[in-house]
């Protein structure tokens, strides 16, 4: 059988298949790493792990930094949260699922269903891997979708993933179509056939074998998700060699086992399957409308409700978690539909802070939301949803109804706007905050029971740099109060 190999495959990160070296990780990231992102910071964390016996160096003296980086690479690989830059310094964010499994550290059936949670996240093109662009497709749902179906008995081969499964840009109905057929005819191979696929781009399905087999099931299976059944070897594989180099050409093992996935599991994911396509689109990381840190939030704000519901987490709590995530989504507009309904959200919104009372008024001629900080000021809120990007701000037509409510500013919420948008508010009290950086800083505040949130910090960064957009300052400000050092 000929199967068209391209050098151009998913990236499955190989760095780390120690769950346990992930749980310390992530802990420390969250619970130690507070007030140092220097070298000294992530050194001191190599001197934590190894005294869980979880690190090891090859240079003790020199105490290289890749080993520590790569630990952290790890979490955002499986979508534990991401990292960002506030005031010069690198943060690490972590997601809502991130958060979930460290409340959870050391309930190993909720985790399951927490990583799982994770998987049905993943997509690539992903913010913190080197998969191409060119592929456009949750890996993961691909993988779920295909053990749950009954042609292929519940079982996947090693070689099937690996010789197919990396090289698939996107999916459809009818290429998930072909891919079975493929995996039943390859299934149908002998030995002598698959190792002549191996053997005809080596430097390539090497990587697939060494990703796979080494470390991606080596993790699932260590955290109950797949069980690994064995296989002989079919061939082995070697790594390229510099032409200058000395040492002998690194093999890999391509084995004839075969995952499949826990029974306990098979329940829950196929749930998740039936509400997450394989066929979704995923965020795409360059969109010209928005910055790439925004889309970057987006992709890490997965939180399915489907999985608080399995964590029994369906309480005050979890609603309120819906709230961040409802002002992002209504705040694009989609098909006009959602503009009264962003305002709700954002009124619920500011009547988080503590010192704020916020009511809607809405109307041709009133402002959207009319805010009291409790014995400082008033000020107006103006929702902005919109399916595309904002094109212009009426001043004038703000300041009217800041003057009718008596405000001292108005805060323009929307998802995106066009540059030119900025110089309608230049040198006016009004500031532009994004939909997804304020729905951040509430989700965060939220999940970390901050039952005082306090409006006092918006108002010091707003009267201060009226006239522009405070986006970027507000996350910083998300970044310094809820992030670990990284």
């Amino acid at each position: 059988m000929a199967i068209t190999v391209e050098r151009e495959k998913w990236i499955l990160y190989k760095h780390t298949c120690n769950y346990e070296m992930i749980k310390a990780v992530a802990l420390d990231v969250k619970n130690s790493c507070k007030t140092d992102i220097s070298s000294l910071e992530r050194h001191r964390m190599q001197e934590r792990l190894a005294a869980l016996d979880l690190y090891r160096t090859r240079n003790s003296q020199e105490r290289p930094l890749d080993s520590i980086n790569h630990r952290i690479n790890t979490l955002e690989f499986w979508m534990f949260g991401y990292e960002d830059i506030a005031n010069g310094n690198k943060k690490f964010i972590f997601s809502p699922l991130g958060n979930l499994f460290l409340k959870y550290i050391s309930d190993d059936e909720k985790l399951r269903k927490i990583v799982i949670a994770m998987m049905f996240a993943m997509q690539f093109p992903h913010p913190a891997n080197g998969t191409s662009p060119s592929f456009q497709l949750f890996p993961f749902r691909l993988i779920f979708q295909l053990l749950t179906d009954e042609r292929l008995e519940g079982k996947l081969y090693n070689y099937e993933e690996e010789l197919i499964l990396p090289f698939v840009h996107n999916v459809t109905p009818e290429i998930y179509e072909r891919i079975v057929d493929k995996i039943l005819s390859i299934r149908n191979a002998d030995d002598d056939e698959i190792v002549k696929i191996f053997k005809s781009d080596e430097h390539t399905y090497v990587n697939a074998v060494y990703e796979w087999e080494y470390y991606t099931q080596t993790l699932l299976s260590q955290i109950g998700i797949i069980k690994k059944t064995q296989g002989d070897m079919l061939c082995k594989l070697y790594h390229p060699v510099k032409p200058t180099s000395k040492s002998m050409p690194t093999g890999r093992k391509a084995t004839k086992g075969y995952v499949s996935l826990n029974d306990e599991c098979v329940p829950f994911i196929k749930e998740m399957l039936s509400e997450y396509s394989i066929y979704d689109s995923p965020v795409s990381l360059n969109d010209s409308e928005r910055l790439t840190v925004d889309c970057i939030k987006e992709v890490y704000s997965f939180y399915p409700q489907l999985l608080l519901h399995e964590l029994g987490e369906e309480d005050d709590l979890s609603r309120l978690l819906e709230l961040p995530k409802l002002i992002e989504q209504y705040s694009n507009n989609p098909d006009n539909e959602t503009a009264y309904l962003f305002e709700d959200v954002l009124t619920e919104g500011f009547n988080m802070f503590y010192n704020v009372e916020a009511v809607k008024r809405g109307g041709a001629s009133h402002t959207d939301i009319e805010c009291l900080y409790i014995t400082k000021k008033k000020f107006a809120v103006e929702s902005k949803s919109t399916a595309n990007k904002l094109i212009g701000i009426n001043a004038g037509r703000l300041r009217e109804q800041r003057e009718e409510i008596g405000g001292e500013y108005t805060i323009v919420i929307t998802s995106r706007y066009v540059p030119a948008a900025k110089r309608d508010i230049k040198g006016m009290p009004i500031v532009i905050i994004l939909a997804n950086t304020f729905a951040e800083y509430l989700y965060n505040n939220i999940f970390h029971d901050v039952r005082e949130i306090d409006y006092a910090d918006f108002d010091n960064i707003i009267v201060n740099n009226l006239g522009t957009d405070i986006s970027g300052l507000i996350s910083d400000m998300t970044l310094e109060k809820f992030a670990a050092n990284s």
